[in-house]
Formats: structure tokens, sequence, C-alpha cells
């Protein structure tokens, strides 16, 4: 099976805010946008992607319950704020659906799997860094606090997420990153040591944003407060 269908079908960090001052509009086919968002007001189904390769089903539950998902790892402060709405009910916000997420660290390695990068192999069967799950509240929204995900050979910037409601799955899908931020971020001293992503310089190079980020591109702006970034992002689903 070729990888392309693989993919799709299984599975000083103060003031940098200032570097992306001013938005400009999304382009897919080049990756040069700025802030990102896809409120558009289509109440359309969020695009279902992979949730692999390191979905780490086995370690699920009340161990990563939690808002902070950092266990310790640096990087640029990502505050990530996600809004479930579901498309057979007028587009209506969800309340109580279970919202799981997961990314790699900024050098771009996951936990829970033993897996290789710049940095040499690395073990992290044992940890959940980077892991996490919330229920939506009332308004329909579940919140995480990370760190701004780094990149590993072969795919652009992003982070998994999938939503269950009364535990039976409903989407899996990808969240995408703004690419003049991510080019910003990477240019910080905390991210320098891997650099820019020099595998896939763009979301029509990548092998799951490549059909479009219409629906998966979240909104992203600078937070002078923590000196890092506020991750905003509307999920569609249908339920």
């Amino acid at each position: 099976m070729e990888r392309k269908d693989f993919l799709k079908n299984s599975m000083g960090i103060l003031g940098i805010g200032t570097l992306l001052a001013e938005a400009c509009k999304k382009d897919v086919t080049s990756g040069t946008d700025t802030t990102g968002g896809t409120d558009t007001g289509d109440c359309t189904v969020t695009a279902t992607e992979t949730d692999g390769p390191y979905p780490l089903y086995n370690s699920r539950g009340s161990a990563i319950q939690r808002v902070d998902i950092t266990d310790g790892k640096t990087g640029v402060p990502l505050s990530i704020t996600l809004t479930v709405r579901n498309v057979n009910d007028d587009c209506n916000i969800v309340s109580n659906a279970r919202v799981d997420i997961w990314h790699c660290d900024k050098d771009g390695y996951y936990s829970g799997y033993s897996n290789s990068g710049y940095l040499g192999t690395q073990n992290n069967t044992a940890l959940v860094f980077c892991r996490g799950l919330q229920y939506t509240d009332t308004t329909g929204v579940a919140k995480f606090t990370s760190i701004y995900p780094g990149w590993y050979t072969g795919r652009i910037t992003h982070i998994h997420v999938q939503v269950y409601v009364s535990n039976t799955l409903k989407l899996t899908s990808q969240i995408a990153f703004p690419a003049a931020i991510t080019t910003a971020v990477y240019n910080t001293s905390l991210y320098s040591a891997h650099g820019q992503n020099t595998s896939v310089s763009s979301f029509s190079s990548d092998n799951v944003f490549s059909d479009g980020t219409d629906t998966e591109l979240a909104t992203v702006t600078a937070n002078s407060s923590t000196g890092g970034y506020d991750l905003t992002h509307t999920i569609y689903i249908s339920a």
C-alpha cells in the first residue's frame, strides 16, 4: 500500500508575537498564511484524516484527562480552545463531547512510542507528554495548555484530534497551523536547533493536508501574557 493511501485511510519567547502583527490571506497552495481561521459559517463537517502513526489508544483515560498536557516539555506556550458543533443540529454546540488530542514535542518526538528523529532514537513508551482529553462544557468548549508542536520528516506541523459523543467516535481529524506563525516559532531559540521543516515546505506537499485545509486550519494569535500563542478552532461533527 502506498504511504499516501495508508496515511489517508489508516489510522527569548516573550515578544515573538510581534513578528506577526499583521494578517494576510490564507494561501493553501503555497502554505503562506498567517493567523488562519475556519469559522466560515458554512456548517460543513470537518475533514476526516488518519489517526496515525502514534494514536496510543491503550493509554487513554483518567491519566490524561487534564488541561495541561506539557508534562514538563519546553517550548513556546500554546493555549488550545476547541469548540465542537453538530451539523445535524443546525450547527449548535455539543456539550459533554469527549475531545482527545495529541501531538509531537518541539523536537518532533511523540510520547508512548520509540521513534527516531534528528536527535536520534528516543524511547518514550512510558510517557504521555502532549496528550490529553477533555469533555466539552456547556458552551461546547474544551481547553488545553500545551506547547507549539515541532515537526518530523514527512509531515507539516499538526495536532491530531478525535471527538466522541456518548463513547462513540464521531470524527478523527487533524488541526493545521498557519505557516507564517510556524516559521516565526521555528526561528526562536527553543526551536532553532531543529530549524525550519526541510521535508515538507507547504500544505500542498503534505500527505494529509494536500487536498486542502478549509475545515482544518486553526486561528492562531499571539498572547502577550504567556509569550506564546492562542489557538482556537471549531470542529464540526455529524452526530
